[in-house]
């Protein structure tokens, strides 16, 4: 396999992240959703997520390259707290954790 063909295979996911009360969102843009979420989880990244206790994956959008998976985040990000809830609600009515479906 070239190095080109495995970037064209590789998938890049744009997320969102919720509190244990839902009271709090992150988004965010990863080419390793597992291990990204885990890293949140497990608090391995210090800043907003590890303070906000930012722990279940509720939001995650699947995308062929990462133009379009940041292009994504972007968007989501830039929205109105009324537009990502809706987002999130048409995937995942009460916001459980995501996680263990990938």
């Amino acid at each position: 396999m070239t190095k080109q063909s495995q970037v064209m295979d590789k998938q890049f996911y744009a997320y969102v992240m919720a509190n244990d009360s839902n009271t709090v969102t992150y988004t965010g843009v990863t080419g390793n959703i597992k291990r990204r979420v885990f890293a949140h989880k497990d608090k391995f990244l210090e800043g907003f997520t590890q303070r906000y206790n930012i722990s279940k994956l509720v939001y995650y959008e699947i995308f062929g390259d990462v133009i379009n998976a940041i292009t994504r985040e972007k968007q989501i990000k830039g929205g109105l707290r009324n537009s990502k809830t809706k987002l999130i609600e048409r995937m995942n009515k009460d916001w459980q954790d995501l996680c263990y479906e990938l």
